[in-house]
């Protein structure tokens, strides 16, 4: 096979950077982020995304039966539909952060959008709840130019997944499997307690992972902690 042409090789180059850049875990190229907390500890944190959902309510019972805390990245438009399920998660003791206002894809947004939807999410949680999220999960995982900006103007850091258990289109055995075997000291579990900005979505296969999946990482000698606490040097 004859080799590329430099150009070509170069190009090719450069695009793997920047997929790596925007969608990596590890990337921090668009702005402060982190996808682990402190490997040193035997310990783990549950996200979920897209929320909060008229199903919230239902996860937060399952978490409150075994006494876990979670981080919640939520949307800033679902939280002004559903005021009282946001404030019930802050209730509950968990964390609230910021997946935007209206969960879009940025890669090729302008500063200016990036900065207004995050901002607008900021506002929305804040006078819904009286949290002003430190977080930020960016939809889809899609950093983008402009985001570290956005990010250090809000006074937000970007937060990624040591794993992903793609609970929006597998079923719960798998989610469940998936997720616990890529668990390890200070990891970062993403799924998902609403659907984009979808009204009533069904999330049965979240909830059921989380009944199955957190008994198991219990079993294993896990403790469940929010991002802030999992992510400190030192306990």
């Amino acid at each position: 096979m004859d080799p590329l042409p430099i150009g070509s090789a170069g190009a090719l180059a450069a695009g793997s950077f920047l997929a790596w850049a925007v969608r990596g875990r590890s990337s921090a190229v668009f702005g402060p982020s982190l996808w682990r907390g402190n490997p040193a500890r035997p310990a783990v944190a549950l996200t979920f995304d897209d929320g909060p959902s008229e199903s919230t309510s239902q996860l937060l019972e399952i978490l409150d039966r075994h006494k876990v805390p979670a981080t919640f990245f939520q949307c800033g438009a679902n939280v002004e539909r559903l005021p009282a399920v946001a404030r019930e998660v802050v209730a509950a003791g968990h964390s609230i952060g910021n997946h935007s206002q209206t969960h879009p894809l940025f890669c090729f947004r302008s500063p200016r959008f990036i900065e207004q939807d995050l901002r607008r999410a900021q506002q929305a949680i804040q006078s819904h709840t009286g949290v002003t999220p430190v977080w930020f999960r960016a939809p889809f995982g899609v950093r983008w130019f402009g985001m570290r900006r956005a990010q250090r103007r809000l006074s937000l850091t970007g937060v990624m997944w040591t794993a992903i258990g793609y609970d929006w289109k597998r079923p719960a055995g798998a989610v469940v499997d998936r997720l616990a075997a890529r668990v390890s000291n200070g990891a970062i579990l993403c799924l998902h307690d609403g659907r984009e900005l979808r009204v009533r979505p069904d999330i049965g296969v979240t909830l059921d992972a989380v009944r199955r999946l957190v008994p198991v990482l219990l079993d294993r000698g896990y403790v469940f902690e929010t991002i802030s606490h999992l992510t400190c040097p030192t306990t």
